[in-house]
């Protein structure tokens, strides 16, 4: 007991810093991949972050709607979109250029509406800023058409985003979808427009639906890989360098301490953590995230994987059970068309019997079971069967038309019990005797017993092999193995799979479970 309570705390004194170890990687392995899906998530995810709220866009026939379901805080952001050098995107240069002239364009108009407030305004100012405002209009009308033609959102796989800004900008000029996206930003880019609409009004409108739209598009160079341009491996490479020395460090930890692992198998033992070397296909990383979580005790995967395999047994459980039983089913009956049996019953009589041990295996069978019958169970259950003798003597008796004319004498009734004790007494007693005296070695018994069964399997066979016989034996076999198949394997589909499942799940929480913590 000493020697055992000094090992269980020498382990645990070994395993909690090595538990403490684990639990750190583990957080760090759960930071990097958190880290790789944000990554991939960032160009997707970007229109949001550029148009500073999450939206969802609904479009069923010709109508469609977007709800703002969430404003996200112009810092914030900012803050994230920071990550564009990360990934090589930079502002793509039409559309930046565009987006500046409407802000020359919204510079102008409040220049004008300041200068139209005071009544002692220069009209030749105002002139100016007119004139100004035209070549402006003219500018954004000219860069409008070549953004429809042109279509600088291809490169950045955006087509739809200027789709997108067409729909909106025919609907607000037009009333509808069905008419020319150069009209209709000609139509909105002039002074009759702005002068008839309000120019705050339009101005407004572009702000906050078209132009959010446009600033989504970007320009991403493409590297000697033809892949677009990727600086992740920046961020990654600490990473993997940890990532690196630690599996070297554990495989060759566990080479070392268990005997004939080599370096190459201690690889193997920890497979998963291949997936932190790969720098591709990073989102595989979480299948060694999940495991390093679940060995350092910050999350318990037990209940997801016990549901998880207890669903997949009851999806099929059921086809595989049929599967199986028919497959045997069907051998068995194939085994008896081929006629096995019918050989087997006809080489019984003239293939010569090959006895590996020089012992009768039939009698012995015989002695050890008459002997656990005779030596164990008959006095176990002497009183039972006394009293089922008693019983049936009783019964005989009342019967019996001279026992019926002497009951009424008196002391027949205490005499007829006496009688029936010791009669039902000495009929156990000498049935047990009897017995006893089969298990006295006796070599003319065994000689008799074994040509009794001899004879009687020799006697089966040969009345076996008869023609009509075996015939109506394999028909019977196959209807019986028939109606298995149709009644038990039919019932066996309408059983309640969960039903078992349920059980299974009682049993396991009668079962203690103990886990290292």
């Amino acid at each position: 007991m000493t020697i055992t309570k000094v090992s269980s705390v020498s382990q645990k004194q070994f395993l909690r810093p090595r538990l403490w170890f684990d639990k750190i990687m583990a957080l760090i392995v759960l930071a990097n991949y958190t880290l790789v899906i944000f990554d991939l998530s960032y160009v997707p995810l970007r229109d949001f972050l550029v148009q500073e709220r999450i939206t969802w866009s609904i479009k069923i026939g010709t109508f469609e709607r977007q709800i703002n379901l969430l404003p996200i805080p112009p810092r914030l952001s900012n803050f994230i979109t920071q990550y564009d050098i990360i990934k090589g995107i930079e502002p793509y240069r039409d559309t930046a250029q565009y987006l500046r002239r409407v802000e020359d364009l919204n510079e102008a108009v409040n220049q004008l509406i300041s200068q139209q407030a005071f009544a002692d305004s220069d009209l030749i100012e105002t002139e100016k800023l007119q004139q100004n405002i035209e070549t402006i209009l003219a500018d954004i009308r000219q860069r409008s058409v070549a953004m429809v033609e042109q279509n600088p959102f291809q490169i950045a796989n955006k087509t739809g985003t200027l789709e997108r800004i067409k729909n909106k900008m025919r609907r607000h000029v037009f009333d509808n979808e069905e008419s020319s996206a150069k009209e209709s930003f000609r139509k909105f880019w002039s002074a009759e427009n702005f002068q008839q609409n309000g120019w705050r009004n339009e101005l407004n409108f572009f702000d906050q639906e078209i132009a959010p739209l446009i600033a989504t598009n970007y320009f991403r160079p493409v590297g000697e890989s033809g892949e677009p341009f990727d600086n992740f491996g920046l961020i990654d490479t600490p990473f993997f360098i940890l990532f690196l020395m630690e599996f070297l460090a554990r495989t060759w930890f566990i080479s070392r301490r268990h005997t004939g692992v080599s370096w190459f198998d201690a690889t193997l033992w920890r497979w998963y953590d291949i997936f932190l070397l790969i720098p591709i296909f990073r989102f595989l990383r979480i299948i060694p995230l999940t495991i390093r979580l679940d060995e350092a005790n910050l999350i318990d995967f037990k209940a997801i994987k016990k549901q998880a395999s207890q669903g997949f047994v009851a999806g099929i459980a059921q086809d595989i059970t049929e599967v199986v039983i028919i497959q045997v089913v069907d051998q068995v009956q194939g085994t008896i068309n081929n006629g096995t049996i019918r050989e087997v019953l006809i080489q019984q009589n003239t293939t010569q019997y090959i006895d590996i041990n020089d012992v009768n295996e039939t009698s012995e069978l015989v002695k050890l079971m008459a002997n656990l019958i005779i030596n164990k169970v008959l006095p176990e259950i002497r009183p039972e069967a006394e009293q089922f003798l008693r019983y049936n003597v009783e019964k005989a008796l009342i019967q019996t038309p001279a026992y019926r004319g002497l009951e009424n004498l008196p002391g027949i009734k205490t005499m007829q019990s006496q009688l029936t004790e010791r009669l039902v007494s000495q009929l156990y007693q000498g049935l047990s005797v009897g017995l006893q005296g089969l298990l006295i070695e006796d070599a003319e018994f065994d000689r008799l017993l074994e040509k009794l069964v001899e004879k009687f399997s020799t006697s089966l066979g040969d009345e076996l092999q008869a023609e009509q016989s075996i015939e109506q034996i394999e028909s019977l076999l196959n209807d019986l193995l028939e109606e298995i198949k149709i009644n038990y394997i039919q019932n066996l589909s309408q059983e309640n799979i969960e039903n078992i499942l349920e059980q299974t799940r009682s049993l396991r929480q009668q079962t203690p479970v103990t886990r290292y913590k």
